[in-house]
């Protein structure tokens, strides 16, 4: 969970000719699957892709990680740049020492929504519950439960000869060896 603190501001409206003062707020955050699906619900479209998010989606995106009760919506327009900073650190955040090594992450063209990852939930028998982890977190566990209930496919004889080749060529570099 991450905790922001939004700075009291005074501003100027125009329209009513007035100076609006708003109040410190103190905001408890989580990303989630169950703000995910909050912010897909509304905008129709996946959050976890390349594509920018506005400011206005980033914001209410924002507002769907709040966890705090009765937050008035002004408190939103009021989050400073190391508010916004805060929070993209904490989304960006692996929250688990899990690590895959050279491995490197899904490159398939596979669109993931929330309904993608409550199927996967589903598929490895994950706890409901795990919806309120953070989001990283959860999706770490998921390609667990793939790596370990994946089966490597055995190599065939070129594959292995080919490796084991690859193999005696690095060690003899490493021990200046000709056999």
């Amino acid at each position: 969970m991450l905790q922001i603190i939004v700075p009291e501001l005074e501003k100027y409206d125009e329209i009513k000719n007035e100076f609006i003062k708003s109040k410190e707020q103190v905001l408890q955050l989580e990303h989630s699957l169950v703000s995910l699906s909050k912010w897909e619900s509304k905008w129709c479209k996946p959050f976890l892709n390349k594509d920018i998010k506005t400011n206005e989606e980033t914001i209410d995106y924002i507002r769907c990680m709040t966890m705090t009760q009765n937050v008035p919506k002004q408190t939103y327009d009021n989050l400073t740049n190391g508010n916004m900073k805060d929070v993209t650190r904490y989304i960006d955040a692996s929250m688990t020492a899990t690590t895959f090594g050279n491995d490197t992450k899904d490159t398939s063209r596979e669109i993931i929504t929330s309904e993608i990852i409550y199927f996967w939930m589903i598929s490895y028998n994950i706890p409901f519950d795990c919806q309120k982890w953070h989001l990283n977190k959860l999706l770490t566990l998921i390609r667990v439960c793939d790596k370990k209930n994946t089966k490597e496919k055995p190599m065939s004889k070129s594959e292995i000869m080919s490796k084991n080749t690859r193999l005696n060529n690095e060690r003899r570099k490493k021990l200046n060896s000709k056999g």
